[in-house]
């Protein structure tokens, strides 16, 4: 076991507002980066010495950090780079928990890969996407998760975990539920294939039926998600205020098929015969067109799903926003939202309490 922080550099009072896409959040009273499986045994040894907590920050996509100060360590997952090995007619990405989500997908694409030319654009890292069980356009990282190498916070010992094993379920995994704060992920295994990419969404069929696709390849796949996405703004971009978000603020609910005929909304059938209908339709419909001003808070003006920092925003301002869209919607619909985010250091806080809230 590596002795304390002999192998880390721990910092004091490091501002996390700039490390997150929404761009709110205190300070971390303590904070490191790990580049290595043994820095972050490190940093568990470091924090469980001190018997502080640990809290661990990957590409910040994903994170509504509370405006009080940290009173914590916060690791910054830094382990990148992407091994690719063959086995079989398939090839295997094994990838650092601080690899660039975005840059594993073009890669793949790149060499005509199948299974995640549909999660292009999203951001945030390699690390992320087992805890969520990412997913976009009809495909989740659930599907080519081959192993998860983590560390066990019980014991600091290194683990690797079947992608059988991770409890993958739409938009939860072992390690967001039943283990949430048992791992840290170091890094992720994704088995890949050549062949036809996956298009099954509405919007990405109209996309390619207008540019003429009669056989779409991954790449065509991978240009037509960036350009809905961009047109949603759902890819990060410093010059478009609408990408100061989470991304996707809310989960797609799921609803018996009956319920989504006595609402009429639009839906996608999932295999157990429930239907997935859109949150952003529900929110619209509950008041809060594209554009929607909450103060320094507000709702994209390019999808109502996205909750954004107009500037200035504190994070109370956004989860004050996301309560009263949750509410508006189970007023009108009688539907719950689920949150998509995670939310840190917001211990007592009844807008998060209620958020995170099931029916």
């Amino acid at each position: 076991m590596p002795s304390g922080n002999a192998t880390l550099h721990v910092q004091e009072n490091v501002a996390l507002d700039r490390l997150t896409t929404l761009g709110v959040g205190g300070r971390a009273r303590w904070f490191a980066r790990a580049a290595t499986v043994d820095e972050v045994r490190a940093a568990h040894h470091w924090a469980a010495d001190r018997g502080h907590p640990l809290i661990v920050l990957g590409g910040g996509s994903n994170l509504v950090v509370a405006d009080e100060d940290v009173n914590g360590l916060v690791l910054q997952m830094a382990i990148c780079g992407i091994e690719i090995r063959r086995d079989g007619g398939d090839t295997i990405f094994d990838a650092g928990a601080g690899e660039p989500w975005d840059d594993l997908v073009a890669r793949a694409v790149a060499e005509g890969l199948a299974g995640v030319e549909c999660l292009s654009g999203i951001p945030g890292s390699a690390g992320g996407t087992p805890i969520q069980n990412v997913g976009a356009y009809g495909q989740e990282v659930s599907n080519t998760i081959l192993s998860v190498t983590v560390v066990d916070r019980d014991t600091n010992e290194v683990v690797e975990i079947d992608g059988r094993d991770c409890g993958f379920t739409y938009r939860h995994s072992r390690f967001k539920q039943q283990d949430a704060d048992r791992f840290t992920v170091c890094r992720v295994a994704f088995r890949m294939h050549e062949g036809s990419p996956t298009v099954t969404y509405p919007d990405v069929i109209a996309y390619v039926d207008r540019q003429g696709l009669r056989q779409p390849d991954v790449a065509d796949i991978r240009a037509a998600i960036l350009a809905i996405r961009r047109g949603k703004g759902m890819v990060l971009d410093e010059n478009d205020a609408d990408t100061r978000s989470v991304g996707s603020f809310f989960v797609n609910p799921i609803v018996p098929a009956s319920t989504q005929l006595a609402l009429a909304a639009p839906g996608f059938a999932m295999s157990d015969g429930k239907v997935k209908i859109p949150a952003a339709w529900l929110i619209e419909r509950a008041g809060f067109a594209k554009g929607y001003v909450h103060g320094r808070a507000g709702v994209s003006s390019k999808h109502p799903l996205a909750i954004v920092n107009r500037g200035g925003a504190s994070a109370r301002d956004i989860v004050q926003l996301a309560a009263e869209i949750k509410r508006s919607v189970i007023d009108r619909f009688g539907i719950w939202l689920r949150p998509e985010p995670i939310f840190i250091g917001f211990t007592g806080n009844e807008d998060v309490d209620f958020l995170q809230k099931a029916n």
